[in-house]
């Protein structure tokens, strides 16, 4: 599938979205290409501690494998 196909796909879907949630996520993305902002300063304190306590928790071992979760859970 061509680049201008996908567009023309996307600008399709785009006219007929509701979703405001997703409407501000989509500016957000193209404001941030085009200022080339970080998006890391749009996230909360919360949201920041959680990523970095991810991050601590990968770099120390802390972690199950996707292939674990989905032996523990059944899925």
């Amino acid at each position: 599938m061509g680049y201008e196909v996908i567009k023309l796909e996307l600008i399709e879907w785009f006219t007929k979205l509701q979703d405001v949630s997703t409407l501000k996520y989509l500016k957000l993305v193209k404001d941030s290409k085009i200022s080339n902002h970080d998006w890391w300063n749009d996230l909360t304190e919360d949201q920041k501690k959680s990523i970095e306590r991810g991050m601590k928790e990968g770099k120390e071992g802390k972690i199950i494998a996707h292939k674990g979760v989905i032996k523990r859970y059944g899925i």
